[in-house]
């Protein structure tokens, strides 16, 4: 079998910046071991994989090295990119996810826009163990989100966040039963209103460059703090990444652009 398969640059219009996604265009099903196995011979944070439905109908699934992943915006914007690159009048794209989300892709000249579903965080505490880990001075506020299974916890800036080091090591010898940790503050550079980093050590890489399922509770979360409903949301990994956010009744609208690395074919 042949498929036709991406690696493309999300969250930026540089090359070899924002988060890479490997992306493949299936002309019929595939097992779930085999999209590991190729998602492990990407190596990135996430491999998507795609099929037609009907129209501009798309199924999507997302697989780490490790294991499936139920919702992944970075996967999605790179999916998109390579599907709009193939036709120039494809202008809306709808993704049918495995989990049961349906997003909606729209090509905005060179931009491209998601729509994903708003989600709550709870509050809740992290281990100290964890905390200590994460290289974490002070905690300000934490809280869960169920569908993405994630914690997310707010510290003092932006300095701070970009200082860390976790010890990673460490942290995949914590039993913890969450899929990541998301550490946010408020931007400390202008233009932006926040930041963040992602770090899931026990379900997929131990850093991911640039993320967007997240902005579907970190985005509501900081709209309360801030009192902003369109807010420019800054990943401040090596890589880097940025993306505008904007919230409506019930979803997040994720504004960002891609770039496509390289195009081929996978023979399994």
């Amino acid at each position: 079998m042949k498929i036709k398969s991406f690696i493309v640059d999300a969250f930026t219009t540089e090359l070899f910046k924002g988060n890479q996604a490997g992306v493949c265009l299936l002309e019929q099903p595939i097992s779930e071991e085999k999209m590991i196995l190729i998602a492990k011979e990407f190596g990135f944070s996430e491999t998507a994989f795609v099929m037609p439905l009907t129209d501009n109908k798309y199924s999507i699934r997302y697989f780490s090295p490790k294991m499936e992943i139920p919702l992944c915006g970075h996967a999605t914007m790179a999916s998109a990119k390579a599907l709009f690159s193939g036709e120039e009048q494809l202008h809306k794209i709808i993704f049918n996810t495995h989990s049961g989300y349906t997003v909606e892709v729209y090509k905005q000249g060179v931009n491209i826009e998601m729509s994903f579903p708003l989600l709550e965080v709870e509050n809740t505490t992290l281990s100290k163990e964890i905390v200590d880990a994460l290289g974490i001075k002070e905690v300000l506020s934490c809280g869960y989100n169920k569908e993405h299974n994630i914690v997310m916890v707010e510290i003092q800036d932006g300095v701070e966040l970009a200082a860390l080091s976790p010890d990673f090591n460490r942290l995949r010898n914590i039993d913890t039963g969450i899929n990541g940790v998301v550490v946010t503050a408020s931007s400390c550079i202008e233009g932006y209103d926040y930041e963040y980093r992602y770090f899931w050590p026990w379900s997929g890489t131990d850093e991911d460059p640039v993320t967007g399922a997240v902005q579907s509770f970190l985005a509501p979360y900081w709209y309360i703090r801030l009192d902003k409903k369109v807010l420019k949301a800054f990943q401040c990994s090596e890589r880097t990444g940025s993306m505008e956010v904007e919230l409506t009744e019930d979803k997040v609208i994720i504004k960002s652009c891609a770039v496509i690395f390289s195009e081929g074919i996978i023979t399994i």
